[in-house]
């Protein structure tokens, strides 16, 4: 993790099919990062993160999933497996990225940066299960962090608050 980091938009990730995208491509939107999983109990909440995405996306906001087998090894397959799933079960439109570990010595940079921003519950930084979010604002800072059980559409009123600032 850059060490000096500011904000999210100074991390990258290879997208699922392996091409790599600067988070920086998102400057100036508001994005709930979120790691997931096909085979979990939360996994029918990519249905609310799809519909969050569609009622904001044209307003700036991004839904960013991040695909992760750390947790009950609920992520076995391959990149065109968890991309089709996505796309043929929930209607996934935002970007998926490749699979990440967000805990632990190989832990993405970039959740490493999340984690140290906003700790979750009782103060711990580990990410605890799948479907964990983290909301980032216009300027790539980490404003909130939500539970695996915070259903996608109770976060539609802090989404909407920071689309409302200029």
């Amino acid at each position: 993790m850059p060490e000096t980091a500011e904000s999210v938009f100074e991390f990258s990730a290879p997208l699922l099919d392996g091409r790599p995208e600067s988070l920086a491509d998102f400057k100036g939107k508001a994005l709930l990062i979120v790691n997931t999983a096909s085979q979990c109990g939360f996994t029918p909440q990519y249905k609310g993160l799809e519909e969050l995405h569609s009622a904001f996306k044209d307003r700036g906001f991004e839904v960013l999933g991040f695909p992760c087998n750390q947790f009950g090894a609920q992520e076995p397959g391959s990149a065109e497996e968890i991309g089709a799933f996505c796309e043929r079960n929930y209607g996934v439109t935002f970007p998926i990225f490749a699979k990440i570990d967000v805990n632990g010595p190989a832990a993405h940079p970039l959740y490493q940066f999340l984690k140290s921003q906003k700790s979750g519950i009782f103060g711990t930084e580990a990410v605890k299960w799948n479907f964990t979010k983290f909301l980032v604002d216009r300027e790539g800072r980490v404003v909130e962090r939500y539970g695996p059980s915070t259903e996608p559409k109770a976060i539609a009123a802090d989404i909407e608050a920071l689309l409302d600032v200029p």
